[in-house]
């Protein structure tokens, strides 16, 4: 079809099927054959013929102006998804979620821009399930993301970047909050605030595990769909919740963070991309962002011993 439609919009230039076909480096029947063939696909004849040449119906001036954009549309196309079959990409889309990727991101970024000035950089700040749809559809190459990446690695490479220790988030009054530490069972009979399954999918039964490893079953509240009404529930509603110690760095009024002792309470931060070949600039910020948690996880080390 698109042969057909470049074929059709040489002959308009020309006004002629013979010069169309020298142009095009074709016998002028093999030329009228496509034309044909065009316009039985259409149903009714796009050229009027004379001895003077050849020039549009009505229905061949509105093909024409259609078929620009279309063969431009598909050009573009082909020419991307050339670039990406062999390995180049011109812009790399990141869904990033703030709060947790800004650590890791940042450096990893100084990186990678150094060794790819030309690639184009694009970052859409979006929260761990808009992250797993946006790469289904296809929106993004590259999502940063906690634990709720777990759901998506049957269909996209996953890889963790990090595993950092747990915290609990308690009210600032409650009897647990001066402590430096406490065990996760000392939490039994607290609420724990919900999370969307939505927006961050699988977080409600990583909390249950790790409540299960502690020996008794998490009840759940309010759900909370950002990280700020979740602090806000745990302030005012007499509620808790776990989180990855990332969070320390972010201290609120009216809330206390205290690290768990429980040697099994980790949370993952994991990089997850599309499959298939994978493109010489994502591969250059995979190796960037597993380098930047090396080091985190180094300074980390140091600061402890």
């Amino acid at each position: 079809m698109i042969s057909r439609l470049r074929s059709f919009l040489v002959v308009l230039k020309e006004g002629s099927l013979n010069r169309a076909a020298a142009r095009l480096r074709m016998s002028q029947p093999a030329l009228s054959r496509q034309i044909q063939a065009l316009e039985n696909e259409v149903g009714g004849r796009l050229l009027e013929r004379s001895t003077a040449g050849v020039r549009p119906t009505d229905a061949g001036h509105l093909l024409a102006r259609r078929a620009e954009t279309l063969i431009a549309d598909y050009e573009a196309a082909f020419a991307e998804a050339r670039r990406l079959a062999q390995g180049e990409k011109s812009e790399l889309r990141i869904g990033y979620l703030a709060s947790t990727a800004q650590s890791l991101l940042d450096p990893a970024l100084i990186a990678f821009r150094k060794r790819h000035p030309e690639v184009k950089v694009r970052l859409l700040d979006l929260s761990p399930g808009e992250q797993i749809d946006a790469l289904r559809r296809g929106e993004i190459d590259i999502a940063l993301i906690g634990q709720e990446g777990e759901i998506a690695s049957h269909d996209f490479y996953t890889r963790k970047l990090i595993t950092l220790p747990v915290i609990a988030i308690l009210p600032a009054a409650h009897p647990l909050a001066s402590r430096r530490e406490i065990n996760l069972d000392e939490l039994s009979a607290e609420r724990f605030v919900s999370a969307p399954e939505d927006d961050m999918p699988g977080r409600d039964r990583w909390v249950a595990r790790l409540c299960r490893k502690a020996g008794f079953h998490a009840r759940f509240t309010h759900p909370a769909k950002s990280l700020q009404q979740k602090l806000s529930l745990i302030a005012n509603e007499n509620a808790v919740t776990l989180e990855p110690a990332y969070l320390r760095h972010f201290p609120t009024a009216g809330v206390s963070m205290v690290a768990l002792a429980d040697p099994g309470a980790t949370w993952d931060f994991l990089v997850v991309w599309q499959r298939g070949r994978t493109a010489g600039p994502t591969h250059a910020l995979l190796e960037a962002l597993s380098a930047a948690a090396a080091r985190s996880c180094a300074a980390a080390e140091g600061i402890a011993s």
